[in-house]
């Protein structure tokens, strides 16, 4: 019984992020055109990098989820951020603005954050391909022991990029606190009284990345379930 209450607060502390994300995003998506006079999420965008001389920098519409590229040098915002008018549209795509300036600015944290997002990616497609290939090397060689030492590895390298992720934490929290922020605040760009609204949008746009990280302990969860059967 307490091994199974232990397992569901497990997935609690796993997935409850990522919904309280969500929630947040779609909350303030609401009204849709609060901001339709003030511009949508890319026309602010596209002010924002302007006005810190990032014209090269552009402003694309993307199906991947709201990311800043750093090797395209494009700010990138899902089509209902990218045209919309809510106070979700414009925050976020100051937060996605303040990882470009992090980026211009060649700041430390921001570096590290990019090199470290590379060996994640790394290392979970290697374990990805590792733990396909932990049953096929169990029933070619008929060696339990083998396969299994084939799935520590897989699961270590893929628990190794989610830990490199989470340690990134603090170039999300810049980019929302010490960027967005501040250029939100003085230059007038929120409507009065949406200042505490926009912290928490700010806030769920920097854990967004978090709540990724904590979703693919649940897939290698799944995966596990399926070579137990």
């Amino acid at each position: 019984m307490l091994m199974i209450l232990f397992i569901l607060l497990l997935l609690a502390g796993i997935a409850v992020p990522g919904i309280w994300v969500k929630y947040i995003l779609r909350k303030y998506s609401e009204p849709a055109d609060r901001y339709r006079v003030k511009g949508s999420g890319a026309e602010l965008a596209r002010h924002l990098l302007d006005r810190f001389n990032l014209q090269d920098v552009g402003v694309e519409l993307t199906s991947a989820g709201d990311h800043y590229d750093p090797q395209a040098r494009a700010v990138r915002l899902a089509e209902d951020r990218y045209h919309g008018h809510s106070l979700t549209a414009i925050t976020v795509a100051a937060h996605e603005v303040g990882h470009a300036i992090q980026h211009a600015r060649g700041e430390r944290l921001f570096r590290n954050r990019q090199a470290l997002a590379g060996i994640a990616a790394r290392a979970q497609r290697f374990g990805g391909f590792v733990l396909l290939a932990a049953p096929v090397v169990m029933l070619t060689t008929r060696a339990p022991g083998l396969g299994l030492g084939f799935i520590a590895i897989a699961v270590g390298s893929m628990l190794l990029g989610t830990l490199v992720q989470l340690i990134t934490l603090p170039v999300e929290l810049d980019a929302s606190f010490g960027k967005a922020l501040p250029v939100l605040q003085e230059g007038q760009y929120l409507h009065d009284g949406d200042l505490p609204h926009a912290r928490r949008i700010l806030k769920a746009a920097a854990l967004t990345y978090v709540a990724a990280s904590l979703l693919s302990l649940l897939n290698i969860g799944r995966w596990l379930a399926v070579l137990r059967r």
